[in-house]
């Protein structure tokens, strides 16, 4: 059983939206898949977020064989680009809540 990470177009008609998924080689496109890894809305607006990757499942998946598509790994270098920056606001907004909840006791 070979395994592939690749996208699955869903969405209307010009307004595509992809999953990427983990799916044996052999199945259809939009057929059956063993494991949803993340979406991607390539016209994505507003507060939506455009791309949206569980990077330690992609992970595990490349350490067991699995092969992502060139586009597949093109959004997976992406996100893991995109991954330090999101970290770094997470721990930016932690500590001022921290600081309220100290205030309000």
């Amino acid at each position: 059983m070979a395994l592939k990470i690749r996208l699955q177009r869903h969405g209307n008609s010009h307004r595509p939206v992809y999953r990427m998924v983990v799916a044996e080689n052999t199945a259809r496109r939009d057929g059956r898949y063993v494991e949803l890894l993340g979406t991607y809305a390539p016209q994505a607006q507003g507060n939506d977020p455009e791309l949206t990757v569980k990077l330690d499942r992609v992970d595990y998946w490349v350490s067991q064989g699995a092969k992502p598509t060139d586009t597949a790994k093109d959004l997976i270098k992406r996100s893991r680009k995109d991954a330090p920056a999101a970290e770094e606001a997470a721990t930016e907004e932690a500590p001022a809540e921290e600081k309220a909840e100290a205030v309000e006791a």
